[in-house]
């Protein structure tokens, strides 16, 4: 279980992890060129863009799901001149805000998503048992009141997580319809 105690000093701001998911494309590129709404003393927040050449194209991706490729198989391979351009890209993001499990890695990470799914903004965690995302996610559903807020927990024993969000300490996931 990890202490609900524990500083944060980095955040991640995910968007265009899906290059035609425009919302969080757009967040990222405001926070870019005016970043004060997200600064708080003591606290890094970095916006980043994770998928370029897919956002460019407005497209899902280039050669595969940017998504599924944090795992350590795709993070450990050689960068060769055939490599795919995600798996190239999760290498360089894991290098930025991990590495992935280590005490290095970003403190947490939000990757902002959009979906044709009737959710509503719906947050996505993979964890129970983190003391520190559900605090902040009770924080979240208590300032977006009366809103709803929905929370899918898609949580599995014997499951390791490749999302571009699974490098940090707490990977959160917002989906907004």
């Amino acid at each position: 279980m990890n202490s609900p105690c524990a500083r944060v000093r980095r955040v991640g701001l995910f968007g265009g992890t899906h290059g035609n998911e425009l919302s969080g494309v757009l967040l990222v590129r405001h926070w870019q060129q005016d970043g004060a709404e997200i600064q708080r003393p003591g606290v890094e927040v970095k916006p980043f863009l994770t998928n370029p050449r897919a956002v460019e194209r407005c497209t899902r991706y280039i050669d595969c799901d940017l998504n599924r490729v944090f795992d350590p198989e795709s993070l450990g391979r050689p960068v060769v001149e055939d490599i795919p351009y995600e798996v190239r890209r999760a290498q360089e993001i894991n290098h930025i805000f991990g590495p992935k499990g280590s005490d290095d890695a970003y403190d947490l990470i939000f990757d902002l998503h959009n979906t044709t799914s009737n959710m509503g903004g719906t947050i996505i965690l993979e964890n129970s048992r983190d003391d520190f995302t559900i605090q902040m996610v009770h924080y979240i559903k208590n300032a977006l009141a009366p809103e709803p807020c929905p929370v899918l927990l898609i949580e599995h024993p014997s499951l390791k997580y490749a999302t571009t969000r699974s490098v940090a300490k707490h990977p959160v996931g917002k989906y907004q319809t």
